[in-house]
């Protein structure tokens, strides 16, 4: 093909995929705004003219999808499907935020500067830019919701054609996908987009797991097509008679979903029977009462089926805070599984599959959900307020806020708040207002006496008890699990320090001043140096704080030789010395790091060997992964190289936050095999000789056991051996053998997994 009929066939796609937007947008209920949605392309494209993406397609395709994923799934506007088209022009060309503004506006180039990366350049040696992006799209989205809305589907759309990059990178943007773009898209009630984006994650991390998972769940799909008719049929027969239009369907759980219940309950495949749920979605009549169309769908059910009473969830009468409403109930089936039902309205379904977007469809309906989304985004403000110094400090602040699971507890006077699981007293008291939580000695719940650090539970109603002398603590952040605590004790805590640091410095002039002294720099620099203190700063606290008293000769201190100037010149020699002494940067490591004496190439995969261990790699102790376990390298301040399996929590947080570092590693396949250590947990029907059956299988495979601890209650035994072994397959092995002894039930490793 040449060149000129590749272009031809190139412009066509883009056409094509441009004429597919514009199709999408004129079938939604939107306002006809086709000029200035053709605009802002036409000039997209302009502007990326001759760029392409890593998988050789013309550039312009990437911003095209994503205007597409907001337009389709989202459900916006105009305004977001031209910063959607717009969103990569300042930072990848010569354009400006300006030159946007004075050709789309304000609010679209508002919007796309949002978007737009903040240069990793800015910021010093042990700051995440990552983390500061985000805090750069949350500070935008405080003013716009649709800055984080666009930035999701840019998120999604990256996800789906992943393919294309380095393992390394893809590791980076698959752990900041599942820390914070899966929760946040949850938070903001996008579902369906949450679980796509778990499940990519999932599977360009863990492509075997997700391969054999699949394999199993396409094994056992007429399986649970037989369950579904059986058991539709007679709930079909009872609706059709309430003479309502309305939907039923079965919709599996996603493979992340499963392996992740899996991992928690340290069950396999076999043993997870929720693997699908039925749903009833009834469309929506003028007039109608969902909340009594719900519950009539619930009596017919639970005329044919028995109810779990356990498992009723009413999220109709009182929603989750991103908007979700629905009513779940959990009955025994005719072919004895328990079956868990989800019934809900067609605008109940929209706004669970597309969230925050599908609000303004049925504003006018005046949904209590548009509140509840209101109260999430005040918090973040408030949050964006007083927002740690420490970027990745703010990130985890910021995750704190993003759980799925909530209760609900009342004030003294009745009112509901809504907190998330977990929440203390404490979190409460700053729930209701930070002078509350500032001075808050102890809480009523119940009418009961309790502490401050309390676990509160769904239905508590709760009176926090204060005094004037008292004021956040350093130990209080111990106490808390919300967001917003943090923040509120966080700001006191530098308020108060302050304070103290003011009240140093007046206590130092006004010494100084009566032995006629002026407060210098160099003269700060020499008392710092005497009382061995880091800083200036907290000299000041410590005066102001009453930690130390000034000498009384401070004069005669002050006028020994180098009081001008010499703890400032030491501490600058000091300075300079630890500048040229710093450990080498991210981008080399020392020529025995990673068995190879060159600059680290992220587009690398690089072999684990026995011997590396004994100079630059380490493994790390909060996944234990071993020969066999998919993992990737973080490269330490200290240069050195650690080893994490990629389902490990730790591991997930370090590529969120320092994508940068992260390697791509395999183990060598001639790999000397050593011992490493791993912990596997068996459960089963106890009898007699059942630890000696058990000893004797892991001692007939040749490997040594650290460790065996057993418990047995009411003739149910639960074991927990610790062995050395030399890879996965022999643990794999060990298990097998394990799970054939009579009376296991279940044998697994335990693992620490996000």
């Amino acid at each position: 093909m040449t060149d000129k009929e590749l272009q031809t066939k190139e412009d066509l796609m883009v056409e094509n995929e441009f004429n597919a937007l514009i199709n999408d947008y004129l079938n939604t209920n939107h306002r006809r705004k086709v000029d200035i949605i053709t605009k802002a392309y036409q000039f997209a494209r302009e502007a990326h003219k001759g760029a392409r993406r890593r998988s050789g397609e013309p550039y312009i395709m990437h911003p095209l999808a994503v205007a597409r994923i907001v337009c389709g799934e989202i459900g916006l506007g105009s305004t977001s499907i031209c910063a959607a088209l717009l969103h990569d022009v300042v930072e990848d060309t010569e354009y400006t935020t300006e030159d946007l503004t004075n050709l789309f506006g304000e609010k679209i180039a508002r919007i796309v500067d949002g978007l737009t990366k903040i240069s990793s350049g800015m910021f010093g040696d042990n700051v995440s830019a990552q983390a500061e992006n985000f805090r750069k799209l949350l500070l935008t989205m405080s003013d716009d919701i649709r800055v984080i809305l666009i930035k999701i589907a840019d998120r999604l759309h990256n996800m789906r054609t992943l393919g294309s990059m380095t393992p390394a990178k893809q590791y980076k943007i698959s752990g900041e996908t599942m820390y914070i773009y899966a929760p946040l898209a949850h938070r903001l009630g996008l579902f369906a987009i949450k679980t796509e984006l778990e499940e990519l994650s999932f599977k360009w991390e863990n492509s075997d797991i997700y391969k054999e998972i699949s394999e199993k769940l396409n094994t056992t799909k007429q399986q649970r097509a037989d369950i579904y008719t059986h058991f539709a049929a007679p709930v079909i027969e009872k609706l059709n008679t309430m003479g309502f239009q309305y939907e039923i369907k079965a919709r599996d759980k996603s493979i992340y979903s499963i392996w992740n219940k899996m991992q928690h309950k340290g069950i396999p495949f076999e043993e997870i029977y929720d693997i699908f749920a039925v749903r009833i979605i009834f469309e929506n009549e003028p007039g109608m009462d969902e909340k009594k169309r719900c519950w009539d769908i619930y009596s017919a059910i639970t005329d044919i089926y028995k109810l779990r009473p356990d498992r009723i969830r009413d999220w109709v009468s009182r929603p989750k805070s991103n908007g979700y409403q629905a009513l779940h109930l959990t009955v025994m089936g005719p072919d004895g599984q328990w079956i868990e039902i989800q019934i809900r309205s067609r605008r109940m379904d929209d706004i669970a599959e597309k969230g925050f977007a599908a609000h303004w469809k049925y504003k006018e309906g005046k949904v209590e959900e548009d509140t509840e989304l209101d109260k999430w985004l005040k918090t973040i403000k408030e949050i964006l307020e007083n927002p740690s110094p420490n970027a990745l400090d703010f990130l985890d602040t910021i995750k704190l806020n993003l759980f799925s699971q909530e209760i609900f507890v009342f004030t003294p006077k009745g009112e509901i708040r809504t907190l998330a699981q977990g929440a203390t007293a404490l979190d409460f008291a700053y729930d209701l207002h930070s002078d509350i939580g500032d001075h808050a000695i102890g809480a009523k719940v119940n009418h009961k006496l309790v502490p401050l650090s309390y676990k509160l539970r769904s239905g508590d109603q709760l009176e926090i008890l204060t005094s004037k002398s008292q004021h956040p603590q350093t130990e209080w952040f111990n106490y808390i699990s919300t967001a917003k605590a943090r923040t509120k004790i966080e700001y006191s805590l530098k308020k108060g320090r302050k304070d103290k640091i003011k009240k140093g410095e007046e206590i130092l002039r006004n010494s100084l001043t009566k032995l006629s002294i002026e407060l210098t720099p160099s003269v700060i620099d020499r008392i710092v140096d005497y009382y061995k203190m880091t800083n200036k700063e907290n000299l000041l606290y410590a005066l102001g704080n009453h930690d130390i008293d000034l000498p009384q000769k401070i004069n005669k201190l002050l006028s020994q030789r180098g009081s001008n100037s010499g703890g400032g010149v030491l501490r600058y020699m000091k300075q300079a010395f630890q500048a040229v002494t710093r450990p080498l940067t991210e981008n080399t490591l020392p020529s025995s790091a990673l068995a190879v004496d060159e600059p680290i190439d992220k587009k690398k995969t690089y072999l684990l060997q026995e011997d590396s261990f004994n100079k630059n790699f380490r493994l790390a102790t909060c996944c234990n992964p071993i020969p066999g376990d998919t993992v990737f390298g973080y490269i330490t301040e200290n240069n050195v190289v650690e080893v994490h399996a990629v389902v490990c929590p730790v591991g997930l947080k370090l590529k969120a936050s320092h994508g940068d570092k992260i390697i791509n590693l395999k183990w060598d396949n001639n790999y000397v095999q050593a011992p490493f250590m791993s912990t596997i947990t068996i459960t089963g029907i106890d009898r007699i000789g059942m630890l000696n059956d058990i000893t004797k299988v892991i001692s007939s495979g040749r490997l040594n056991m650290k460790s065996f601890n057993i418990e047995s209650n009411d003739g149910i035994f639960e074991g927990r051996a610790v062995v050395y072994v030399h890879d996965a397959t022999d643990l794999k092995k060990l298990c097998s053998e394990i799970a054939k002894i009579k009376g296991v039930r279940s044998v697994n490793r335990k693992q620490n997994v996000y």
